[in-house]
């Protein structure tokens, strides 16, 4: 819209009563100030009157489009009136006139509701909706549809995608408090590029005006799932987005915008704040929207150049049926089905190429020309193929696949191939190539598979032309290069160690000469001076005539089998170095032991008193224990009666052995009570030994009272044998040796009888994993009272019965009254 002019015909400026200045001449009706230009009050007061202009002339604008868009309304209501009541327009706009004054509505509302009561389309739904669920207030209905109407013939009668957003925005949008709207189009390698856009910065849009493929969006998010998307809030959903950061919390809608199957972009409707659930009528708003950019953009020529464009006439069937002529795989040319409503529900097969070759064996003729879910209803079961078909279809974006598990009805009797597909979209017809995996290629694809995972290669000689055919997994074990000439079985010993060139030509004389199957490890020597261990094994092939034609073999890489075997081998040497050291140190333990500890003492003198003693070793010579006895007469002619455990085994248990058996003997020579020899050897342990802990029970026998002082440290007390009755002594305080710094041990008295016998063991006569230590000793017990011949028949009878499966030492010390 034009301002206007002075008669001279120059623009007017908008002031009244004031000529415009001549460019480069300042006013000279402005008062001057200091600098030389006019006065900041009247430069605000221009600013301000400018400023209304403009706002009143924008208005003006928008009251023309918005009259133009209302006008082009009442005119299509007009044309229906007319071909409805056969009448002419003038009659037609008198009589919506007449109507719209019964109705009380203004004359566009009722033009919008005639248009909808004549199309029943998408954006007749979307108005009624209102009316079925109650959602608007009354009135609101007839609105909706103005809107609607007024956005769809704006749309159809716009220039440009910028100008239909701007519509959509501005009619339909606005209402429903969005703030901005984005038409995206597709490519055919789902590439999406903006089209129009309103409500958002130039910027902003320059940045998002192409959206490569592959990358996840709000629009591709719609693109992909063909399906309209509601996110809440564009941040929590944590996709990016055209104007993300100007409204980083509002929530956004985006719809595929298709027609007949097909997608041609998607609408994405933006929110300034976040977006609560909306009700189903504002939902089919937004896809009746959809539906109408689908038909603008399909209508509207491209802004921008494709990137693969599109076959120039019709559905591009007849150009794909002769390019799929020229292909070796079978191929069909499919083109859209659609219903009544325009929805997609199959694809006719417009063309099946010279290489096609049907399942069931039918003709080329009776598959041309059909639908493809009746020719191949397998298409829609569990492979998806139908599925994948209408993907590419709808979005462009074409689908490679191998391996894929493809199935057909023969005579209701599916049957399944694997199969390499192809499909993509040319114009408006898709293009579905396969080809079939066949048993030789299959079983060849598992033959490279096992030579690459075995690191095996095979080569053939022909001995009479000299040529040799390598696998490429030869050259690579070789380090050769592919264009590198092979190296032939008589060269083999110049790539390879020296210290193997005998057994390459013993192995050579076997193929070559003796004409027999044989095989052969080497070192070879590469070019990169990496060493590998390589296993080459060759038959010779025989002509007619019983000669020599040809050497076929493999190669194989066996330098991790090799090191294996090296590592082997010294952990193996290791293991005997270390199970001979082992040996010889138990050996020496055990001399150490039987040193200090012979299996029999010899007879001790003490007058009225009876001693023996039994030791048993351990039976593995690897649990060479610490358990000890000692019977001797001190100066004092008492006599020391002990047997103690040092817990352990091996050479630390032996040494705290001789350590406290040693320590033992010559604190007795003190004279003091087995008590206080047990606190002394308590600190022995304890601070002269590294870490050694024991068990023990000491006695001092007095032969002129006939009395026995006795005190343990954590050991199983003695057994007094008197009569027919044999019984454990009481079980007295004391801790085990070395536990703690300072320990104190109670004593207790026995006097003996003649014919009593005392009895002291380690645990190794009758500890049992299975058993209680109470149940064992009750079987001690009972063993104990068993009648014997003397002191020496009985402990014999005792380690005869004992029941211990611990494998460990055993002490026995007895002595007898007299």
């Amino acid at each position: 819209m034009s301002g206007p002019r002075h008669q001279d015909g120059a623009p007017s400026t908008g002031l009244p009563g004031r000529a415009a200045p001549s460019p480069g001449t300042p006013d000279a009706t402005a008062p001057p100030t200091a600098g030389g230009g006019p006065a900041p009050a009247v430069d605000e007061l221009v600013d301000g009157r400018l400023a209304a202009t403009v706002e009143r002339l924008r208005g003006e604008v928008r009251a023309a489009h918005a009259a133009s868009e209302g006008r082009a309304l009442v005119e299509l209501a007009k044309g229906v009136l007319v071909e409805r009541l056969g009448c002419g327009p003038a009659q037609a706009a008198r009589h919506l006139a007449e109507l719209a004054d019964r109705a009380g509505l203004s004359r566009l509302e009722l033009a919008a509701d005639i248009i909808n009561q004549a199309a029943r389309d998408r954006v007749a739904e979307a108005a009624d909706a209102f009316v079925r669920t109650n959602v608007a207030e009354p009135g609101t209905a007839a609105s909706v549809a103005v809107r609607l109407r007024t956005a769809e013939s704006a749309a159809l009668g716009a220039g440009d995608t910028q100008a239909v957003a701007e519509s959509l925005l501005t009619h339909a949008l606005e209402p429903l408090g969005a703030v901005a709207v984005a038409i995206w189009t597709t490519g055919p390698d789902a590439s999406l590029s903006l089209r129009g856009h309103a409500g958002f910065g130039a910027d902003e849009a320059a940045r998002w005006h192409y959206v490569p493929p592959g990358v996840t969006t709000a629009a591709r998010q719609a693109l992909t799932g063909r399906r309209t998307v509601w996110y809440p809030s564009l941040s929590a959903a944590g996709i990016p987005s055209i104007g993300r950061a100007r409204h980083p919390d509002g929530g956004r809608v985006v719809v595929p915008a298709g027609t007949g199957g097909r997608i041609h972009g998607v609408l994405e409707i933006c929110w300034a704040r976040p977006l609560d659930p909306q009700p189903q009528a504002v939902e089919r708003q937004v896809e009746a929207l959809a539906e109408l950019c689908a038909h603008t953009l399909e209508a509207l020529p491209g802004d921008a150049p494709r990137a693969v464009p599109d076959l120039a006439a019709g559905d591009g069937a007849p150009e794909l049926a002769a390019l799929s002529d020229g292909l070796y795989d079978p191929a069909l040319v499919l083109t859209p089905h659609l219903d009544e409503a325009g929805r997609l529900v199959d694809f006719r097969i417009r063309h099946v190429n010279a290489h096609f070759q049907d399942p069931a064996g039918r003709p080329r003729g009776s598959v041309d020309g059909a639908l493809l879910l009746e020719a191949y209803p397998a298409t829609a079961g569990g492979g998806d193929l139908f599925d994948r078909i209408e993907r590419v279809h709808a979005t462009g974006e074409p689908f490679r696949a191998r391996r894929t598990r493809l199935t057909s009805l023969v005579d209701q009797v599916p049957l399944t191939s694997l199969a390499d597909i192809s499909i993509s979209r040319h114009g408006g017809s898709v293009l579905l190539i396969w080809r079939v995996e066949d048993e030789s290629a299959r079983l060849a694809s598992l033959l490279q598979h096992a030579q690459r995972l075995g690191r095996v290669g095979a080569f053939e000689e022909d001995v009479v032309t000299g040529d040799i055919t390598w696998h490429g997994q030869l050259f690579e074990l070789f380090g050769r290069r592919t264009t590198e000439p092979p190296v032939a079985l008589r060269d083999l010993a110049a790539h390879a160690h020296p210290d193997d060139a005998d057994t390459i030509r013993r192995f050579l004389q076997t193929v070559l000469y003796q004409r027999r199957v044989s095989s052969t490890a080497f070192r070879m020597l590469r070019h990169d001076g990496v060493t590998r261990h390589l296993r080459v094994t060759a038959e010779p092939a025989l002509g007619t005539d019983g000669g020599l034609q040809a050497v076929r073999g493999a190669y194989q890489d066996i330098s991790a089998q090799h090191w294996t075997e090296v590592a082997l081998t010294a952990t193996r040497d290791r293991l005997v170095a270390t199970e001979e050291a082992a040996e010889e140190r138990n050996r020496l333990t055990l001399q150490l032991q039987h040193a200090i500890m012979p299996p029999a003492k010899p007879p001790l003198d003490a007058p009225g008193l009876d001693v023996a003693v039994r030791y048993r070793p351990a039976e593995s010579e690897s649990l060479v224990g610490g358990d000890w006895y000692d019977a001797v007469v001190l100066p004092s002619k008492k006599v020391l009666l002990c047997v103690g455990d040092v817990a352990g085994h091996g050479v630390e248990a032996a040494t705290g052995m001789v350590v406290l058996r040693n320590a033992l003997r010559g604190l007795a020579v003190t004279g003091a009570g087995p008590g206080q020899l047990l606190s002394w050897l308590n600190s022995v342990a304890h601070h002269l030994t590294a870490h050694v802990t024991a068990t023990a029970v000491c006695g001092v026998y007095d032969p002129e009272r006939r009395t026995l002082r006795w005190a343990r440290a954590g050991h199983l007390p003695p057994v007094l044998v008197r009569g027919d009755d044999a019984a454990d002594l009481p079980l007295l305080r004391g801790l085990l040796l070395g536990a703690l710094a300072e320990a104190e041990y109670e004593e207790s008295e026995l006097r003996l009888e003649p014919g009593d016998t005392v009895l002291m063991y380690t645990d190794g006569l009758v500890e049992r994993r299975d058993t209680a230590v109470h149940d064992s000793v009750a079987q001690l017990l009972a063993v104990a009272r068993l009648p014997s011949d003397g002191l020496e028949r009985r402990l014999d009878q005792l380690l005869a019965r004992s029941k211990s499966d611990t494998d460990d030492d055993t002490c026995v010390i007895g002595v007898q009254v007299s």
